[in-house]
């Protein structure tokens, strides 16, 4: 078979590539229009001064430290480092470098990786900013719920000074039992946070076997009054699924946050329904909360509904914080959260678990 003559000087012509031909003194001996193209400079000035000069300052000694060990027939794999365009632009590349020794000659490609790098840059930037605003978070959290304990127990306090002898109207009665009941549940609940927070604050959060009922009833206490208040009816069924390896206190605030949301964003006029129930299958275990509420619109808030402070209706008292740490109490355990809504037909929520 007859061989197809090549012109090289073609493929080193015509590479999108930076082809580079350099000395062991530091000079390039010879380089490809895509290296004048990328630094604008020319050929000639490009071979009259040292490769030092068109390199970011900063990089140049981690650079030489490189060249000193092409000198020495050490090859070079994804050494990146910036130059400076004739501009002033600061560009990053990505070299593979083979020396030739009996020649004194480095023989390279590189690829510009700015795009890449810029946003590697950013991402991180990104994080360290959300890492921050995390770290306020959790702080914020803890200073106010620790704020919070000293005036409730305070208010407790009075309860075990009142003298209910003295007391002959049995409404009052009532009222002061379901007030002392509440701020007992919410002192509970308080304090639960705070041992959570501090906890994953430092080590992973607690995993145990936990009981979907008995979870939900440590919480119904706390929004008695709000249940009745708005003549709410309440559905649970947990006969498919009875347990499920979580954090019980995470457990607790899931449920807490999905019910009294649910009450919040009901319909006027029409008492709030909500249907909570567990199921297993094929081995995935899911809890499913559902309402009758106002609902939203999933086109348009689909990416926000999970956020901080995302808020989807005019409530005075909305902060846009429950959901978001419903997500994130799923999240961080393995599991997922997904959402079904229609405006003024209600509201699906499914938590997978991780098993």
């Amino acid at each position: 078979m007859k061989r197809i003559g090549f012109d090289y000087k073609l493929f080193f012509d015509l590479s999108p590539d930076l082809l580079c031909i350099a000395g062991f003194d530091g000079y390039f001996k010879k380089v490809n229009p895509a290296v004048s193209k990328l630094l604008g400079y020319s050929k000639e000035e490009l071979y009259s001064r040292p490769i030092n000069d068109f390199i970011y300052p900063e990089d140049r000694e981690t650079t030489s430290n490189a060249r000193e060990n092409l000198t020495k027939s050490k090859p070079l794999h994804y050494f990146d480092n910036r130059y400076v365009t004739k501009n002033g632009e600061i560009v990053w590349l990505s070299w593979t470098s083979q020396p030739v020794a009996e020649k004194k000659l480095v023989f390279a490609i590189a690829k510009d990786v700015t795009h890449k790098k810029r946003l590697e840059i950013e991402r991180a930037a990104l994080l360290d900013n959300l890492t921050r605003a995390n770290n306020e978070l959790k702080e914020l959290s803890l200073t106010t719920s620790h704020d919070l304990r000293s005036p409730l127990s305070s208010i407790l306090g009075v309860f075990e000074l009142l003298d209910l002898s003295k007391i002959s109207d049995q409404e009052t009665l009532d009222l002061i039992e379901i007030l002392k009941l509440t701020g007992t549940n919410l002192n509970k609940t308080l304090n639960n946070f705070v041992d959570v927070l501090s906890e994953k604050m430092g080590e992973p959060a607690k995993l145990e076997e936990v009981d979907f009922e008995e979870s939900l009833n440590e919480i119904l206490p706390s929004v008695r009054s709000l249940i009745k208040t708005t003549k709410t009816t309440l559905y649970s069924d947990f006969s498919r699924l009875k347990k499920i390896r979580f954090n019980k206190a995470y457990l607790e605030s899931i449920f807490m946050n999905l019910i009294t949301n649910a009450v919040k964003y009901s319909k006027p006029d029409t008492p709030p329904v909500i249907s909570i129930h567990s199921e297993e299958s094929d081995g995935v275990k899911r809890l499913i909360v559902t309402d009758n509420g106002l609902g939203f619109d999933m086109e348009s808030t689909k990416e926000r509904i999970f956020g901080l402070h995302q808020t989807f209706h005019n409530n005075k008292d909305s902060k846009g914080i429950g959901l978001y740490l419903v997500h994130n109490q799923v999240v961080s355990l393995g599991g997922e959260i997904s959402v079904e809504s229609k405006v003024n037909e209600g509201t699906t929520f499914t938590i997978t678990f991780r098993e």
